[in-house]
């Protein structure tokens, strides 16, 4: 089995392919644009895989044609622009008393503007090189946007988000189950969704999780809890930005954009790759967002 990472100098990527290696996994083959990123988080995921005992081979590579071919799955996560693009996407709607953030609304479409196009590119190319029937596994926001463009244009793909095992995980430590216990059914698009039954060993449990648990889940969704007592589901964290439209607006038009926060991670998440002892994710990691 060849995986192909299509942006594989973001600073998930050595967790994410660590991650794979529970599967039957011969190739991987990490490309990005960036030839210092792809240098240095190559490494970093270099060193993972050998503590892991990895056999098969890594190959980082800038090439798109190289990585892509014959491969059986590529996964793709892009920034197209990079962070100064999010930032623009993040700050131009506040003039106009809207939101801005990077999956909805105006910085989200916006983003989808930018990032269809080349997502589709990588695509056909995948198409014509490809192993038969590969997969193509968009990780790159906006996902729901971005997977319905790869389906309408008939290829085989599938967009993950981690809203859903964020949940499942939260969900299991509050009642104190294996994670694995724990069902998710919940409706909506990436990333507007919500969740309207959780069932342990067969049961629904929601109820008695938003009475016992409602503080918690309210502040970790940024809504009020009367909100889950009214709605009687859990509603993403995305859906904030517009249960709390005018409260969001005010925060971002007085504080720091969330893409400055982010940027300041990544640099000093690339800075911890460069050392050649470092040889598992940085806690640090975990503040850049996202879940495996």
């Amino acid at each position: 089995m060849k995986i192909a990472v299509v942006g594989g100098g973001s600073t998930y990527t050595p967790e994410l392919v660590s991650g794979l290696t529970r599967l039957d996994v011969d190739e991987f083959v990490l490309q990005d644009v960036d030839p210092g990123r792809r240098e240095v988080v190559g490494g970093m995921a270099g060193r993972m895989l050998a503590r892991q005992g990895y056999a098969g081979r890594l190959e980082v590579t800038g090439d798109l044609d190289a990585a892509v071919t014959d491969a059986d799955y590529v996964l793709i996560q892009i920034r197209v622009g990079g962070q100064e693009a999010r930032l623009h996407d993040e700050t131009a709607p506040l003039a106009c008393g809207c939101i801005g953030q990077e999956t909805t609304g105006a910085g989200g479409f916006a983003k989808a503007m930018r990032t269809v196009p080349v997502v589709l590119e990588i695509a056909e190319r995948v198409r014509e090189v490809g192993a038969p029937d590969a997969w193509i596994v968009d990780f790159t926001n906006p996902v729901g946007i971005v997977t319905r463009a790869l389906l309408d244009s008939g290829h085989r793909a599938v967009g993950l988000c981690n809203v859903a095992i964020g949940w499942q995980r939260s969900f299991a430590r509050m009642l104190g189950v294996e994670p694995s216990s724990v069902e998710i059914d919940q409706v909506g698009l990436n990333h507007l969704s919500w969740v309207r039954q959780v069932r342990v060993d067969g049961g629904d449990v929601l109820a008695d999780l938003i009475s016992a648990h409602g503080d918690e889940i309210a502040q970790g969704s940024g809504l009020q809890r009367r909100l889950l007592d009214e709605l009687g589901v859990i509603p993403s964290y995305y859906l904030h930005y517009y249960y709390s439209h005018d409260a969001v607006l005010a925060e971002q038009l007085d504080g720091v954009p969330r893409a400055t926060a982010v940027a300041e991670i990544e640099r000093e998440l690339l800075e911890m790759y460069r050392d050649p002892n470092l040889v598992e994710k940085p806690a640090l990691l975990e503040k850049r967002g996202g879940e495996l």
